[in-house]
């Protein structure tokens, strides 16, 4: 059971599928489960034009950095506006030539008390957005227009704040980003388990929290010589539980998926280049929260002829990254059994892998 990788130099020069773009052997998603397609790379305008459509999907995607930076800006942008509105209002009523605003000429109606200059402007438009109220400067009600850009002011300064702090809730409460405690085995095994050939990976826990209902769903990707993706759906279980969720996170579970004569392992003629992804699904037992988790194995990173060595769930808190790494330990597993099956795609004696048109080591 060994995985087949050869490639050619006229292979190579030949157009591949976008998705499996340059260079070589290029993963559709890293081991840490962050996405590394490609698609086409728009100009300049079309890319504004869609961040501008998907906005929020923009926001949540931006770096917290920029998240920073843009709620600041977004903020001094809003007032700096208003500043200079509330000051080109105060210079068309006339507000600015008026020596004391405390005692007016007779028939002159002041729009804003105290607002003799752009800076004062821009001091009024701070305290109304963030409702100081220092007593100084305030609107007229005799003065219309004031009123007017006093409740337009205000709504949509609510409307920013609202934006911002779902934009930072939302930033805070990513399932992904909750899941660092979440580990895949970094390699797959192949061994017999039961009687039966089975490609096996391992998921542990970490963190402090209980999860439930932990549901696990693989897909083949497969570029074939016709330089197509297909993608096939692949089912792994847990022990006895079939299809049905996990209902208990745990740690370690071991998924084991049959290579029967129907797993698409088995049935995958002329493949070039295979990757599995792997999606882990799960939710907090107290709150519901969803988590969601991935990663991939290559060919290379499927250990034929090991299993993963026997464990005891811990429960005990403290335990380290490194320390739950033992749950991944590996051991020879011989394989006793025939593999009858044919066409078989991880199973063909002493391939060569090639890189760049070279022969490298072999890969069992």
């Amino acid at each position: 059971l060994s995985i087949t990788m050869t490639s050619t130099t006229s292979d190579q020069k030949a157009a591949s599928c976008p998705l499996m773009a340059k260079p070589p052997r290029q993963r559709l998603v890293s081991k840490d489960g962050r996405s590394l397609m490609q698609g086409n790379a728009p100009g300049s305008r079309e890319t504004w034009f869609g961040a501008l459509r998907d906005m929020w999907g923009t926001w949540l995607a931006l770096r917290w950095r920029w998240v920073v930076l843009a709620f600041c800006g977004s903020f001094l942008l809003h007032w700096l506006l208003f500043a200079v509105l509330w000051y080109l209002l105060a210079r068309v009523n006339g507000d600015l030539d008026v020596p004391d605003h405390d005692s007016p000429p007779a028939g002159h109606v002041l729009c804003v008390k105290h607002v003799t200059g752009f800076t004062a402007a821009f001091s009024f438009a701070l305290e109304t957005q963030l409702t100081i109220g220092y007593g100084t400067m305030y609107p007229n009600a005799d003065c219309p227009t004031a009123i007017a850009l006093l409740a337009l002011q205000m709504l949509l300064g609510l409307m920013l704040e609202a934006f911002i702090t779902g934009a930072f809730v939302a930033k805070f409460s990513r399932p992904q980003k909750r899941c660092g405690g979440i580990l895949f085995s970094p390699q797959a095994v192949v061994c017999e388990v039961r009687g039966q050939r089975c490609l096996m990976f391992r998921v542990c826990n970490l963190l402090p929290r209980p999860l439930v209902d932990v549901c696990v769903s693989a897909v083949l990707y497969e570029e074939r010589d016709d330089h197509e993706l297909y993608q096939t759906t692949m089912e792994f279980s847990v022990d006895n539980l079939g299809s049905r969720p996990c209902p208990l996170f745990l740690s370690p579970l071991t998924f084991y998926h049959p290579l029967t004569p129907s797993s698409p392992l088995n049935n995958a003629p002329n493949i070039k280049h295979l990757e599995l992804v792997v999606f882990l699904n799960a939710s907090q037992e107290s709150t519901g929260s969803g988590y969601h988790k991935r990663t991939s194995y290559l060919p290379d990173e499927i250990q034929y002829g090991s299993c993963f060595a026997k464990v005891t769930s811990r429960h005990g808190k403290g335990r380290s990254k490194a320390e739950s790494m033992l749950y991944f330990d590996m051991q020879p597993c011989p394989l006793t059994l025939q593999n009858t099956h044919t066409g078989d795609a991880l199973e063909k004696e002493h391939e060569v892998v090639q890189i760049n048109g070279e022969d490298s080591d072999r890969v069992e």
